[in-house]
């Protein structure tokens, strides 16, 4: 018999295998271990998230209830990609109610519904400042993005980011639109500076 260690496969996940889980991103499934809980044995993913030096312990039997997913395919990777170049949506809503609706979406571990997050908090150099909540949002959805893309392409994060601020400059927003904003913005209660963005498109 070969002594070659073979992957353990459960539920359709493989041991050694890139996953993505809703509220922590890329991890990679380092093993299957048996625990046994109150006199029953429970069969358990060991997913590692090496950049957060972090590891969860996921019943593989709720895999599929907590979201745990394969990587995207090239397929979905291109459509986010392709989201990063469409037109910001802002609601007309506070912020609050705004700002949940984009962790939401992040936490969801739905790639497009991220590239829609990092789409809508966007900022060109030419455009009025983020504020601190949102700069975080978007730095968490576009770490998010960039360490998927990065596995799933086989590229450097540093690539992968490259590739994601290409698209985000090929969006319709540029400086003139900037300047409308700025005028339109003394309307907006908050000072949210990109409620009124979009809207005359």
């Amino acid at each position: 018999m070969s002594t070659v260690k073979k992957a353990v496969v459960r539920q359709g996940f493989k041991t050694g295998e890139f996953v993505v889980y809703p509220s922590h991103g890329v991890g990679q499934i380092t093993a299957i271990e048996e625990q046994e809980v109150a006199g029953f044995k429970l069969e358990l993913f060991v997913v590692s998230f090496s950049k957060d030096k972090m590891t969860l312990r996921v019943p593989t039997a709720k895999a599929a209830s907590v979201g745990l997913r394969k990587l995207a395919d090239a397929e979905q990777v291109a459509k986010a990609l392709n989201t990063l170049t469409g037109r910001a949506r802002i609601k007309r809503t506070m912020w609050s109610r705004r700002a949940q609706e984009y962790e939401a979406k992040i936490n969801s571990g739905d790639l497009v519904a991220i590239a829609e997050v990092v789409r809508d908090l966007y900022r060109s150099e030419a455009q009025p400042e983020q504020s601190y909540s949102e700069r975080q949002l978007y730095e968490a959805a576009v770490d998010r993005m960039t360490r998927e893309i990065a596995v799933v392409d086989d590229v450097t994060e540093t690539e992968a980011l490259k590739k994601i601020e290409g698209q985000l400059a090929k969006s319709p927003r540029r400086a003139s639109k900037a300047s409308e904003a700025d005028a339109d913005a003394d309307n907006d209660l908050e000072g949210d500076n990109d409620d009124m963005q979009e809207e005359a498109a």
